[in-house]
């Protein structure tokens, strides 16, 4: 009987010690303050733990007297570590606010949606290229923005001349000319300019860029059917940026660049010069260039003015000028010794001002005036032909914005100009001017946590066409912390322009100017809905991101090149509507310092003309986007990348091959600069290799569409100075 009253004993003593401590904690997110449902807590060095229920809590029964170690942990979030001490923290309860990955990006303000909120809180649909992605591709491709572009999910850039390389962007299978490409919200890229633009538009002086896919007509006007680039400029910092770059290619280019940027109490200053070059290039040794012999200076100063802690002014200039020859290698060696070869001669020279004021009446109301002004003026000339002409272009804008924790809303009025004039003798004459005043006001409304509407509408009056209305709507609901869903859509135009995908190709040859009595706007409907999920594996060691998009476009007549009785090309209003839907699926796996992409874009874009229906040239049905980087942090990183396209319809009623494009990239990061390597397409895909790009012979050739890379394996590396 002894021993059973000792060993009852030693069985309370043991309660005692173990039994008698709680500890309950409530998990939420740092940034919304929004629980955590599924965010797991363990005792350090106990295999078990504990869930979060549906309000974030967790709570543990039973603990030992003394120190006690908790971690808590979500996916895409920093883990969380608190040390109590019992019976001292006996029966409390703590809130444990938990750090996303992705709060640095959440916490960035998207300036396209004309809105002063984060990337999380937006009803529209954006996209973001920054930070260390944004670097990564301007290691591969410094000299513009291409490969920025068409690596990213629903968007392909189209090439348009198979000797000068120049491009255009299709977002979501639509061609170039529905695209509205903007600098900082300026409209600087349209009309004449953009035959070139981003092939002349080098990333290293850009703080991000801003993609909305879908009818985005409502926020910047004519133009955005397929969605808007915005590219947003490198602003100064008190602490002082100086960075250099020197990048060199096995085809023969070189780019050199430079950026400078300080903010002192009352003025601020950007700096960014560039030039980049490159030699005639044929890795295929068929006499044709796949690379044109060019070489192009870049200087972009912008001047910033704070008279007021409520005021900031800022005056940028945008200056550049290349010289570009493709075509017959002979050509480009001996001109004179050559003159009956084919060439293909670019001569552009590009500068362009924008003025901005911001003053902020106070924390809620906000004034903004900025206006633009662009010259441009472009050289085309092949054997027997040459086009020449100069643009004048303007933009004009004032809004007035209120923001409230609930409301925002923002109103405005915008001018648009654009005037030009063909230097070079051709009949009937080409010139066209375009006159746009527009008016636009829009509301973004948060009706609870989980719930914000934004609705828009844009009134415009297009001399020659009439008034044109632009409604758009989107919503965002957050389901929870890891669901998020966005919808909308709006309509859009397009002012009939002579300067299309199809007219470059043709070089404006034997191309007719805009009859605007018997032309007819573009206009369009379109529509997106996508879904964004977020969870852990494998007990929160790996995170996984889905975002889901569903698509559609419909585009009433649409303005096709023709050819006319006399042997000649016109623009005339098709009789029916293009048709483009389908979806984009984006994944993303992120273990340690791995990080896996993998991107898929579905686009069935289809020619509604009369009783036929026919697929849109140059269109890949199916894309397959995959990208594996082991990163580490200030000290490198190294990725594989691997793209497939499936086969696209010709304009000339065959298909092309499918293909894949794969590279290689590396840096190392050191204290002051950092070395880079990119192995870009090292499979060698080339269309010369399993297809044409051109009929007859090399002195007079007849191109074919250029669906694939004529360029071939490419290697490019260099070094990154900051000082």
């Amino acid at each position: 009987m002894k021993k059973i009253i000792i060993g009852l004993c030693l069985i309370g003593l043991s309660g005692s010690l173990y039994a008698q401590h709680r500890f309950t904690a409530i998990v939420k997110d740092h940034h919304s303050q929004e629980p955590l449902v599924g965010a797991t807590a363990q005792i350090k060095g106990d295999p078990q733990g504990q869930v979060a229920d549906v309000n974030g809590q967790v709570q543990f029964d039973n603990l030992p007297k003394g120190s006690v170690q908790i971690v808590f942990r979500f996916v895409g979030y920093e883990d969380e570590s608190i040390t109590l001490q019992f019976p001292e923290d006996d029966g409390q309860t703590r809130t444990i606010e938990l750090h996303s990955h992705e709060e640095e990006l959440e916490e960035i303000t998207v300036t396209s949606t004309r809105s002063s909120r984060t990337i999380a809180d937006v009803p529209t649909r954006v996209e973001i290229i920054a930070g260390e992605e944004l670097d990564e591709k301007a290691n591969m491709k410094p000299g513009d923005i291409r490969m920025l572009l068409n690596e990213s999910t629903g968007i392909q850039t189209q090439q348009t001349s198979a000797t000068s390389a120049n491009s255009s962007i299709r977002i979501q299978g639509l061609e170039g000319r529905y695209t509205q490409l903007l600098r900082d919200g300026f409209p600087l890229y349209a009309g004449f300019s953009g035959g070139l633009s981003i092939m002349q538009i080098p990333p290293l002086d850009l703080q991000q860029v801003e993609v909305i896919k879908g009818s985005s007509s409502t926020l910047y006007g004519g133009g955005a059917i397929a969605g808007l680039v915005n590219l947003i400029s490198r602003r100064p910092t008190e602490e002082r940026v100086t960075d250099f770059m020197v990048n060199l290619t096995s085809a023969g280019g070189l780019d050199l660049s430079g950026f400078y940027g300080k903010k002192w109490k009352k003025y601020g200053l950007t700096v960014f010069a560039s030039r980049n070059s490159n030699a005639a290039y044929d890795p295929t040794d068929i006499g044709l260039t796949a690379i044109p012999q060019f070489e192009r200076y870049t200087l972009n100063p912008t001047l910033y003015w704070y008279p007021s802690e409520a005021t900031e002014v800022s005056l940028a200039l945008n200056l550049s000028t290349e010289d570009r020859l493709g075509g017959d290698l002979q050509y480009i060696e001996e001109p004179s010794e050559n003159s009956n070869r084919y060439f293909e001669r670019n001569d552009t020279r590009r500068t362009t001002s924008q003025f901005s004021l911001t003053h902020r009446f106070n924390e809620q109301k906000s004034l903004v005036v900025k206006s633009s002004f662009n010259v441009f003026d472009r050289d085309i000339e092949i054997p027997d032909y040459r086009f020449t002409g100069y643009q004048l272009a303007s933009f004009s804008e004032v809004n007035y914005q209120v923001s409230t924790d609930k409301l925002e809303w923002i109103a405005g009025l915008n001018l648009w100009t654009d005037r030009f004039r063909e230097t070079s003798s051709f009949v009937p004459e080409r010139d066209q001017d375009q006159t746009i005043v527009g008016g636009f006001v829009q509301s973004t409304y948060l009706f609870s946590e989980q719930f914000t509407l934004e609705a828009g509408l844009r009134g415009d009056y297009v001399v020659d066409y009439g008034w044109v209305a632009l409604p758009r709507i989107s919503a965002l609901l957050k389901v929870s912390p890891q669901l998020t869903s966005r919808l909308g859509g709006g309509l859009g135009y397009k002012t009939p322009s002579i300067f299309t995908e199809e007219a470059e190709e043709q070089q404006f040859q034997q191309v007719l100017p805009i009859v605007t009595e018997s032309t007819a706007l573009e206009r369009s409907i379109g529509g997106n809905w996508d879904i964004n999920y977020r969870t852990g594996l494998f007990q929160d060691q790996m995170s996984l991101s889905i975002n889901h998009l569903f698509f559609v476009t419909q585009l009433t007549d649409p303005l096709l090149l023709t050819r006319t009785a006399e042997g000649l090309f016109a623009f005339r209003n098709a009789d029916g509507y293009v048709l483009s839907r389908g979806m984009e699926t984006n994944l993303k796996l992120q273990y340690q310092h791995f990080k896996l992409f993998i991107g898929y874009t579905l686009a069935d874009v289809k020619q509604h003309f009369g009783d036929e229906v026919t697929p849109l040239p140059l269109t890949a049905q199916h894309r397959l986007n995959n990208v594996l980087v082991y990163e580490v942090h200030g000290k490198g990183r190294i990725g594989l990348e691997a793209y497939y396209f499936s086969p696209q319809p010709l304009s000339d009623g065959t298909t092309g091959q499918s293909y894949w494009i794969c590279g290689l990239m590396m840096e190392k990061v050191f204290s002051k600069f950092s070395l880079f390597l990119n192995l870009e397409n090292f499979l060698d895909t080339r269309q010369t290799r399993f297809d044409t790009i051109f009929t007859g012979s090399v002195t007079d050739p007849t191109f074919r569409d250029i669906y694939a890379p004529v360029d071939g394996f490419v290697v490019n590396g260099g070094v990154k100075l900051s000082l």
